[in-house]
């Protein structure tokens, strides 16, 4: 876990809290929202549950952007099940809509590298969804690309990509 918080001017990168599971949901479902235009898939999902769950399971990493107090961006990262040590996933990463294009990504991003190196990890996936263009723009130029491995299921909504997490 990163102990020293990362702070970049107003902008604090941390560790989230359980107690902020609620404040995490609200920000997942307004990001999400701009990309499943029809409405968010697993609306029967209890998502304070899931985020408190991710953010208390010892292996997991929640981490969170806080600019003046407000809650501005989230990720989430672990090592799959069965997947090989030396990995990780990002199973989520979103910036609050009203933030974008404010360095509050970037930032999020180069913590999660940060941590991912101190973890030992090689390798870090993840799945984005097809229509969301705009975050594949970003992850690429974080340095993410294709994962031509393992290309997308006919029915699936998302493309795998692979980011190689390079040491210092």
């Amino acid at each position: 876990m990163i102990s020293t918080p990362r702070t970049t001017g107003p902008l604090v990168i941390r560790t989230a809290l359980p107690s902020e599971a609620a404040a995490i949901t609200e920000l997942h479902v307004r990001a999400r929202s701009t990309y499943y235009p029809d409405g968010l898939p697993f609306g029967d999902v209890d998502w304070v549950a899931a985020w408190r769950g991710s953010i208390e399971r010892p292996e997991a990493h929640v981490l969170c952007a806080v600019r003046d107090g407000h809650l501005v961006g989230i990720a989430s990262f672990r090592t799959a099940d069965d997947a090989p040590t030396d990995t990780v996933h990002l199973f989520q990463f979103h910036v609050d809509p009203d933030r974008w294009r404010t360095g509050i990504g970037t930032a999020l991003h180069a913590a999660c590298v940060e941590q991912w190196r101190a973890d030992g990890k090689r390798t870090a996936s993840l799945g984005v969804h097809v229509d969301n263009e705009r975050a594949q723009a970003f992850y690429a130029r974080q340095g993410w690309v294709p994962a031509p491995e393992i290309p997308p299921v006919e029915g699936d909504h998302h493309l795998l990509l692979r980011y190689a997490v390079a040491g210092e």
